[in-house]
């Protein structure tokens, strides 16, 4: 008889763990406190939440404030903010979404940030999307081989391609640190043209003004928004179970309590890759269940302390101690790590000599979850097809138009060749020199 599973939530990391329920012959039961599925990605609230309470303690003055202040997620259109001013506190994704959509209606639009952050485009080389050029496993290894000042300068330098962030007053407090980028196309040029004024952090608040921490004041406020993340919290579960100290949870791999008898509570998207949450809720999902059903095996609970503090003193030397950074971790290094779990983690050396192209596709190529699929629990037999058809597939609905084939001489890779041949000649001259 297959084993019962509770899920609890129907968002996207909920209904991923009901499919690999499925998928390993579990019997699972989701219990949803709504009327619908999809969590923070339906489009509707109808609950008053509560993430004000916490975050409106750090904004002296909000007792005062006559506008209008809410959380981003209580957000979901621009109408109805025309002509406003608009304050919006975080720097974000969400903050950024918000304050370029306001940025249409409204007067003038405000976004204040405390520390700064990188901002990037969706748009990549040669117009890729960015998880398609930046995700991949050659990448990932240079950032794990190379010296800290060399992967910081790369980093930095990567992060200003696009325009540079100084000018912008954008630019991060820390920027030896790597966390998460925000990602929007539009900010920057809303910045440029003035709908959009980058403000540092809020100080206090009157009635009507925000003053901010480099002594500037903005008046005429009409609305605040807080784009300041969330705190968490399982009100289903005991302290004795899960235990949150200072918005911290301490879970084996992100994923499961260390002091448990039986390895039977698992926690699923409470993480933050450098990369898709979806791919990596599904692994995690996939581990969890097998885990269930016996087919594999936690180590002991002083061994997972051992990892969990280990690996929290790493996640603060590269990303900071910030609390939006508590559950940052690198997107291929999880991914692999939870793959070798159940067998699933793709072996390129044996790929380079049965399936060359394909190993070259996998190392340089995006690490998609077609690569998870290879070998293992789950192995799908097209994954191999899809991986060498990835870039095709995606350029295909963006020829709407018709054109005469050219050739285009790869000058970028000449140039390089001539300098890897201008280096090598030195070298052999200098050598003779001496």
């Amino acid at each position: 008889m297959a084993k019962k599973v509770a899920v609890i939530g129907a968002g996207a990391s909920g209904l991923i763990s009901l499919k690999c329920c499925v998928d390993e012959g579990l019997t699972p039961t989701c219990f949803e406190r709504t009327d619908d599925i999809g969590g923070l990605w339906k489009f509707k609230v109808r609950e008053i939440f509560l993430f004000l309470a916490p975050v409106l303690l750090l904004v002296q003055g909000i007792e005062r404030f006559k506008g209008q202040y809410f959380h981003s997620r209580e957000y979901k259109k621009p109408e109805g903010f025309d002509g406003k001013h608009i304050l919006v506190i975080g720097i974000g994704n969400s903050a950024a979404d918000i304050a370029v959509e306001l940025s249409t209606k409204a007067a003038q639009v405000f976004i204040s940030t405390r520390q700064g952050s990188w901002v990037i485009s969706r748009i990549s080389k040669h117009g890729y999307p960015l998880d398609m050029v930046l995700r991949t496993r050659f990448r990932s290894m240079l950032q794990n081989v190379l010296p800290r000042r060399v992967r910081t300068w790369m980093w930095e330098r990567q992060m200003n391609r696009w325009f540079n962030h100084e000018y912008y007053g954008l630019e991060p407090q820390n920027k030896y640190l790597m966390k998460i980028p925000a990602v929007n196309d539009d900010l920057p040029s809303r910045i440029l043209y003035g709908a959009i004024k980058v403000k540092s952090r809020v100080v206090e608040l009157t009635e009507t003004s925000a003053i901010f921490e480099d002594g500037t004041v903005e008046k005429d406020i009409d609305v605040i928004v807080f784009a300041t993340g969330y705190t968490y919290s399982f009100p289903f579960l005991e302290d004795s179970l899960v235990k949150v100290e200072d918005n911290m949870v301490s879970l084996y791999k992100y994923m499961f309590p260390s002091h448990l008898e039986k390895s039977t509570l698992a926690c699923i998207g409470l993480i933050q890759p450098q990369g898709s949450i979806f791919p990596t809720a599904e692994m995690q999902a996939r581990w969890a269940t097998r885990v269930f059903k016996g087919l594999c095996t936690l180590p002991s609970e002083r061994t997972m302390m051992e990892d969990i503090i280990k690996r929290n003193k790493r996640r603060i030397d590269l990303f900071g101690n910030n609390l939006s950074q508590i559950f940052q971790t690198h997107y291929i290094d999880y991914l692999d790590e939870l793959a070798a779990e159940i067998g699933a983690k793709p072996d390129l050396l044996s790929l380079l000599f049965r399936d060359p192209k394909l190993a070259v596709k996998v190392y340089f190529g995006p690490c998609s979850s077609y690569q998870y699929r290879l070998e293992g629990p789950g192995k799908w037999e097209g994954a191999r097809s899809a991986i060498l058809s990835q870039e095709k597939r995606l350029l295909k609905p963006l020829k709407t138009r018709a054109l005469a084939p050219t050739f285009n001489f790869p000058v970028s890779f000449l140039l390089q060749i001539l300098g890897l041949l201008a280096v090598a000649l030195a070298f052999v001259f200098q050598l003779q020199w001496y």
